[in-house]
Parts: C-alpha cells; structure tokens; sequence
C-alpha cells in the first residue's frame, strides 16, 4: 500500500495542496476512505507546526461524530507504541480544549472552535491512526489498554470516544471498495474452525446458523466504514448510545463468557454461499441487523482478540432477491434504538402533509422514514424527505440555517413549532423543495457561483444558509425585512420570468461576500475566525442580510446592472399578503 499511495498522491491535486507526503497521505485517506470531497479535505487538514498531534478533524454533523485522525505514512513494516501516544496526547489535550487553542495552529484552532460545539451537543469522537505498517505486540497491547480507559471514562458519561487503529490491510480493502462500481460488492471466506454451525435449508432458501466467536467479528470487512451494512435501514448509532453502552459492558466486563445469552444475534444476506469443509464462502455480504453490535465489538478489538470463551448468534441467509432482503433488514431492525426522526415518521401532521402532497402532486413522492425509497415511476426532481423538509422550514420560516444542521434539536425542541400546522401547503413543500434544488446545483465541484472553498466545504450545513438568503432577497426587495415570503409565491414569481437561476446566483454570492467580510475583521487577542463557527451562530445572519442590500445597491454601478436590476426587482415583487412573520425556533 505504502508504494501505492506513494505514487498516487504525486498527483497534482495533493502535490499543489499539501507540503508532504504526511499531510498527503492523510489527505488521500480523507478523500479515498471517507469520501470527502476535495474543499473538504483541504479543510479538514490541521496537520503542521504546533498540530499537536492532531492532523485532521472532521465534524460529521449527521452522524453527530467527530473524527480525530493521525497519520504514520512509513516504508517500513512496523510501527511501535509511540504513535499510540500520541494520539493518546491528543485525547488528553482535546479534554482542556482553552489551553489547547492557545498553543495549536491557527488551522487546528479553526476546528477546535467547531469542536467545542459538537462536544457540547455530545457527539461521539472516534480517534483513529491510520498507517502504511502494522502495530507490533507492544503497541497492540496499549491500544487495547486505551480501548479499555475509553470505555470506562464513557460509561462514567464524562467523554463518549473510541479508538481504532486502520493498519496496512485495512486501508487496501477501502481502497478496493473506493474504485469499486457503485453498488460494491464485500466477498469474504469465513473460518468456521472455531465455531459450533448448522448449515440447512428452510423455503427453498439455503442457512446458515453459527456461534460464532467474538474475535472472527473484527474480521469482517466494512464494520467502520459502513459497507457491510448497505442494506441495513441504520447505520452506527454512536458507542453513546444506550444499548450499545450495555453491550460494551457485557465484552470488557466479568461476564463475557455469558455475551452469547446475553444477545439476540447478527442477521447476514448474501448473493452466495457455499460451505466447504469449516469454511463459509460468502458472496455480497451484508449484515442487515446487527450494525450496533459489531461497531461496538470492533470499538474492544484488542480485549475480543484474546477472548477464546465468547461468541455471538450469527444467522447467514442466501437472498439473492432485493425485494425480499429489503424486508428482512426492516423487519429485523424492529427492535433498534431509534432517533427523534423516527418517532416523528408517523406523526400525524406528518402523514397529513404526505397526503396532501402527493394527491397535489402524482409524479411526486414524500418519504418519511429513514431507509425508504422512493417509486422507480416517480420524479426525482420531486421527491421530498421529511429531514430535508424539516431542514428548509428551519432555514426559511425560521430564519433560522443556523440550526438546520442538528436533525436532532429539530425533531424533539422544535418539531412542534415546525410542524404545528397539518395544513402546510403542499405547494409550499414543492417551492421549498424547488428552491433547494437549485441551490444544491451550484454547490458542485465545478463551482459556478465561485464560492470561497472555505464555504465549499461547509457543503453538509452552508446550502441551508443560501436558502435563507433566497428568501431574504424576496424581503429585502419588499422592504419586508422582519417577515417570511410565502414559498410557492416567490418561485412562482421568480419562475414566470425565468429569473430563478438568477436570483439563487443573487442569494449565493450574497453568503460569500457575508463570509469574506467577517472573516476580514479584526478578532479579539488569542482568537482565530472560524468559518465553521459563524455559520452555526445567528450573528452569520445580519451579514447575509447586509451582503445581499450591498449588492442591490451596487448593481446599478455594473455593467449591464441597471436591467438586470429592474429584472431582479420585477422577478422580487410581491403582495403584502404573501408575507408572514416568522416562526420561533429560539
């Protein structure tokens, strides 16, 4: 691998980018492993004087994790205990986060910003090295006293984090699953030497049912990156969830012997399988139920590999059939932890709204439930999420983008505010929707607004702030300033004069000037601006507000900008009516 990456990142795009081959090869891992994109990782890099041992942070806003990641890039074949270190100084610096961001870079104080929000919201934060070699016994052993402090501090609800350490092997099999077509494929060779398996036939469908040790489990491809769960209806719910807090316990405890009672089992499809001896053939795999488990299994890798009196349930079934392995992964899952967005599918008003916009709209579909799709007949231009709804009722009624990015607050503090109203147009909905989908075209790698890469790559949250600054365009035109335009009536303004290309260019120049400029104040002694931190906060709003007059004002003094002034101010104008106040979400 070591050769491999090695002649990859001599690419240009990490060549310009990065000044060597240790920030390069944590930049290809960003972006091959974790699928950032190029602004991203640029963005993520802390890495360089004063890192303190921190060369990316990643804030994962919908996964509610932080990533901490190291990076050793050696030719050599292994690696000692002392990159454990440092990542454990990393997790003890991380705990005194003011002293922190008093001695690190102005990049690293950037994201340590960030990072005191997330922890306020408890994210989880996984730490992770990543290397070219393989961890000798010395090493192992302190990552798995690591793994075990961990634990302890997070069972004492002080600091919900895990380790894990992404060797040579590890970081091939991501590789191959990155340049792999886009439905990859996981085949694996299961050794069942250990186990105690039945291997039968039920309804024409071949099974098999093994207690398996936990220690083959760390074995599987896809636990930390999510593959092995395609086709489950959830991924990784975080070790700070409850029940995996339990089986964490169950495996670092005195009662490990008794993990097999303790646990319902892990549910596996596959295309294939053939059985050959104590070896299982599997082709397509994917665990439909079970994520949980074997991400906190993983997350006590090195206590499970030397666990000889511990197994699990595992049940392997041969479902070639979409249709029917879509069934089993929901109908297993029944009895998972579930989010506030789940408890919320079923609402009433939720369902209401659905109703209504789908009889006003045949070609369209609104999904409720995270894991379902929608018809293969319908638009997708026309496809509404509930999340994303909830998301553009937060940035627009609210005028509030700095709270669209926290699915959870939305669905528990404000859902009521939100979604008070079963009778929300559905032509609304359909505006709302609209206008989103035009702003997510211009949030491309392409870049045809220009926006500052700083922005770029707050793709996760920032777009909701653009939204914000569509409907603002609309208010400010109407001298409007402190109340909401109606949805459908903006774009069914904006549309008859085929200005709504225009007017999300407009919104989105507007957040990019609003940014520059805060970036360029002064700030008080000891304190970096933080692009991440001014998007989440109300202050980012009166700039967007200011940037987007600045720019009205301007337009005359442009080329050809007194017409398209009168267009912008023709495609803006509505009736008084058409304006509501707006609603609280603080």
């Amino acid at each position: 691998m070591y050769n491999l990456i090695k002649k990859q990142i001599a690419a240009e795009y990490f060549q310009q980018r990065f000044p060597n081959d240790g920030q390069r090869f944590v930049a290809w891992y960003l972006r091959n492993a974790l699928f950032r994109d190029m602004n991203e990782t640029r963005d993520d890099i802390t890495d360089g004087s004063n890192d303190k041992q921190i060369d990316a942070v990643i804030i994962d806003d919908d996964k509610s994790l932080v990533r901490i990641i190291q990076g050793k890039f050696i030719e050599s074949g292994v690696i000692d205990a002392e990159p454990l270190r440092e990542v454990l100084s990393s997790w003890i610096q991380i705990k005194d986060l003011v002293r922190l961001q008093n001695v690190a870079n102005v990049k690293l104080q950037r994201k340590l910003s960030e990072l005191a929000i997330a922890l306020e919201e408890d994210y989880e934060v996984s730490f992770e090295l990543i290397t070219t070699g393989t961890l000798t016994e010395s090493a192992k052993n302190d990552l798995k006293t690591f793994q075990q402090e961990l634990a302890r501090i997070s069972e004492n609800e002080e600091f919900d984090a895990i380790i894990h350490v992404i060797e040579n092997d590890e970081l091939r099999r991501r590789y191959e699953y990155a340049i792999e077509s886009d439905n990859p494929s996981i085949n694996y060779k299961l050794n069942l030497k250990d186990s105690k398996f039945m291997y039968h036939e039920i309804a024409g469908t071949p099974i098999l049912v093994a207690a398996l040790p936990l220690k083959e489990c760390i074995n599987l491809p896809g636990i930390k990156d999510g593959t092995l769960f395609q086709k489950n209806v959830r991924q990784s719910l975080g070790s700070s969830n409850a029940v995996n807090k339990g089986i964490r316990h169950s495996i670092l405890g005195d009662k490990r012997s008794d993990f097999f009672f303790f646990h319902n089992g892990i549910t596996a499809l596959c295309n294939k399988m053939e059985l050959s001896g104590e070896t299982l053939s599997l082709y397509g795999l994917s665990v439909v139920n079970g994520c949980q488990s074997l991400n906190t299994i993983l997350s006590c890798s090195e206590t499970v590999k030397k666990v000889d009196d511990s197994f699990i349930l595992f049940r392997f079934y041969e479902i070639p059939q979409r249709d029917r392995a879509d069934k089993i992964s929901i109908y297993t899952n029944s009895q998972s932890a579930v989010k506030a967005r789940d408890l919320r599918s079923n609402d009433k008003r939720v369902l209401a709204i659905k109703k209504s916009y789908e009889l006003k709209y045949p070609s369209g579909y609104f999904i409720t439930k995270r894991g379902e799709t929608a018809p293969a007949e319908k638009n997708k231009d026309h496809v509404v999420e509930l999340s994303g709804l909830a998301k553009n009722l937060v940035a627009w009624h609210s005028q509030r983008p700095n709270l669209s990015y926290g699915e959870t607050k939305i669905f528990d503090k404000y859902f009521e505010t939100l979604f008070k109203n079963k009778d929300y147009p559905p032509e609304n909905v359909f505006a709302l929707n609209a206008w989103m989908n035009q702003v997510i075209k211009t949030w491309v790698p392409a870049n045809p607004l220009s926006l500052n890469e700083t922005l770029l790559a707050m793709r996760a949250y920032a777009p909701y702030h653009h939204l914000y600054a569509i409907g603002m365009c609309f208010s400010i035109a109407n001298n409007q300033s402190d109340r909401v335009p109606n949805p459908f009536k903006s774009y069914e303004v904006a549309s008859k004069l085929a200005m709504v290309d225009e007017i999300v260019k407009v919104a989105g120049i507007s957040l990019n000037m609003a940014l520059e400029a805060a970036a360029n104040e002064p700030q008080p002694a000891n304190r970096v601006f933080s692009p991440q931190n001014w998007i989440k906060t109300k202050g980012c709003l009166s700039g967007i507000n200011g940037a987007i007059r600045n720019y009205f004002n301007m337009l005359p003094m442009m080329p050809g900008g007194t017409e398209i002034k009168k267009k912008l101010t023709d495609a803006t104008i509505m009736n008084g009516e058409d304006f509501e106040y707006r609603w609280s979400a603080d």
